[in-house]
């Protein structure tokens, strides 16, 4: 059965250093030192034997968070094109193991979907890399819709990956244990998940949908934290004058990914809210790397039909990328 892992990460020296000059060093360099870093530039042979190791064919690379969305315009634009650049390198290497999420330098949305576009057409790219807000614009601003204009133009899906919480609301609710603690604590503990979730409800309530119905939306983490509250969301229409309900968003809209976290509860609850065709497998490489092949043992386990499996596996990806406008 072929497995491809949509949410797989690397970071490359160049980024790495853009991130080490910002002046939140939290946004990203402090949370990758030691072996972690080295898997995360690591794009040949150690990547692949990991990969076999945990029954994975191909991934879906892409830069890891927060993109270069805390990065100036005159920053991100050229650094967006190289990291894209290096993608396409690796994928030219090993053209069977890999494939690509676009970086974007959303902090100038008219060249971030320019470079979407090349990326797509030129270099043959699955998609976009989405982190949220910038340093002080949530992803709905109107000056971001062109990203989704064209997204939805070329038919390409867009991930929508966590990044830390600004940093007023990691002082306000995430902060006064051990420095590491408040880190993990507004990061991977919580904070990422409901940053990510928060973005995503705002995209549906500015009627981003509404205004382009075909937009497709990638959440990781099972849905961060959403699905879970689909029964509350149903209230919204009570006070919006959107065109469909933000429960319908949730069926029509979106794609819910594992993320590494293999628990057949959370399955079953994405399927009983988006539906089986709706759902993606990732690993979130390298954080949820472990030895021993967890990865291919979770969709071994699962209680649900052969064909259900392939379409977890690689079958609703395929369908997802198969109209891309090159």
């Amino acid at each position: 059965m072929k497995t491809i892992a949509i949410e797989e990460h690397l970071l490359s020296p160049d980024v790495r250093a853009a991130w080490a000059a910002s002046a939140d060093e939290d946004a990203g360099e402090s949370l990758h030192q030691g072996e972690m870093l080295e898997h995360l530039e690591d794009l040949d042979a150690g990547r692949l034997a990991r990969m076999d190791e945990s029954g994975v064919d191909v991934q879906v690379l892409s830069l890891t968070s927060p993109g270069l969305h805390q990065l100036s315009p005159e920053e991100s634009v050229p650094l967006a094109r190289k990291t894209n650049d290096l993608i396409a390198a690796t994928i030219g290497r090993h053209p069977d193991r890999f494939d690509g999420f676009a970086t974007m330098p959303v902090t100038a949305p008219q060249e971030a979907a320019t470079e979407l576009e090349r990326c797509v057409r030129a270099l043959g790219f699955k998609g976009g890399m989405l982190f949220g807000r910038t340093p002080d614009k949530h992803l709905d601003n109107e000056e971001f819709w062109p990203i989704f204009e064209k997204a939805s133009e070329l038919r390409v899906p867009l991930f929508l990956h966590p990044q830390i919480p600004s940093l007023d609301v990691r002082e306000a609710y995430y902060s006064g244990f051990d420095p590491q603690v408040s880190l993990a604590f507004s990061t991977f503990g919580i904070g990422w998940h409901y940053d990510c979730g928060v973005q995503f409800l705002r995209l549906a309530l500015a009627g981003v949908f509404d205004r382009f119905p075909e937009l497709q939306i990638v959440l990781g983490h099972w849905g961060e934290l959403v699905l879970f509250y689909a029964e509350r969301l149903k209230a919204f229409s009570r006070m919006t004058r959107l065109h469909r309900p933000v429960t319908d968003v949730l069926r029509e809209n979106i794609y819910v990914t594992a993320s590494g976290m293999f628990s057949e509860s959370y399955f079953r609850h994405a399927i009983e809210v988006t539906g089986i065709d709706r759902v993606l497998f990732s690993t979130d490489y390298p954080y949820q790397y472990r030895p021993g092949g967890g990865p291919r043992e979770f969709l071994d386990r699962l209680s649900v039909s052969h064909e259900d499996k392939e379409k977890i596996a690689h079958g609703n990806w395929e369908r997802l990328t198969g109209g891309i406008r090159r």
